[in-house]
């Protein structure tokens, strides 16, 4: 029994250890949250951080998706009450034991990443809309999760939950295009018909592939997106007054899109700007966890 409750533990700790390894502003997020949200949220936030670095760190995209392939039968594996030797499996599957986390909202997000890798890396989204969904089957979904972890149910924080999420999704997309064009050459999460509507848009033997031809029609289409993410985050404002108090800090993750969104504003949009790979998101680390921590006391997102 013993040595059962230490390999928990340990499990816990490295989930602890892989969200603010690679999701650093998110997990200043979870500190924040009150005890009976925060393991659940650590769980879940490592499991996210397994599924979208998949592809990542795989040196071939098929062993990518083979990993996400791997959690998909994972998440079936825990909801049979079977072992697994993973310690984000092993502190997930404790989780879902004592929260019921819905085993539908797992799947849509490992299913969301596998839909993803499955694309070509020069098949662009047609539409907003299609990273929109994107951004609602993985960061939307993460949130709802916790909610549920904390036993909360509300149509209305479900609802802000849902906006904060598309626009946490669409703003961490946007800061991620230079990375994954320095991997394959591609702007792939920029849609074809706002990469058009910019002059962005080439068409050669059939195939529709994105140029940067011009910095500026890039930065017009950073902004356009930017655009659609700040207007889920009014929105999701704009229902505070319906969130139960004790949600709120479930939907601190606005406070990072938010500053996102600011440093953007303030490089004019250019993704490629250095400054936004500095501190927290462009912002000093210690301005960051202040605004973070004035929100959460205030009770406020």
């Amino acid at each position: 029994m013993k040595a059962a409750s230490s390999s928990l533990r340990a499990a816990f700790s490295h989930c602890v250890v892989q969200v603010r390894s690679y999701d650093y502003h998110h997990y200043l997020c979870l500190l924040e949250l009150p005890a009976n949200m925060r393991k659940a949220a650590f769980a879940l936030r490592a499991f996210n951080v397994e599924t979208a670095r998949a592809m990542d760190v795989a040196s071939d995209p098929k062993i990518g998706l083979m990993r996400l392939l791997w959690w998909e039968e994972a998440i079936d594996k825990i909801y049979a009450n079977k072992l697994i030797e993973h310690p984000t499996a092993q502190a997930l599957s404790s989780v879902i034991s004592e929260s019921k986390i819905s085993k539908a909202w797992l799947k849509r997000v490992v299913n969301a990443r596998i839909n993803d890798a499955n694309r070509d890396v020069i098949d662009l989204p047609e539409s907003i809309e299609e990273l929109e969904k994107y951004a609602e089957d993985t960061a939307s979904t993460l949130l709802y999760m916790t909610l549920q972890a904390g036993g909360i149910k509300s149509t209305a924080v479900d609802h802000a939950a849902s906006h904060v999420g598309k626009a946490s999704g669409l703003l961490l997309l946007l800061k991620s295009l230079p990375y994954h064009a320095s991997r394959n050459r591609h702007f792939s999460y920029i849609p074809a018909k706002v990469a058009a509507k910019h002059g962005l848009l080439v068409k050669e033997g059939g195939r529709s592939e994105i140029r940067l031809d011009s910095r500026e029609g890039l930065c017009d289409a950073v902004f356009e997106m930017a655009s659609v993410a700040n207007a889920h985050l009014v929105k999701a404002r704009e229902l505070a007054n319906s969130v139960p108090v004790e949600a709120r800090k479930a939907l601190l993750p606005a406070v990072p899109a938010q500053v996102l969104l600011d440093s953007l504003s303030k490089v004019q949009f250019d993704v490629f700007d250095s400054r936004l790979a500095r501190g927290v998101l462009g912002k000093p680390p210690l301005w960051f966890q202040l605004k973070l921590k004035w929100y959460s006391w205030r009770g406020i997102y």
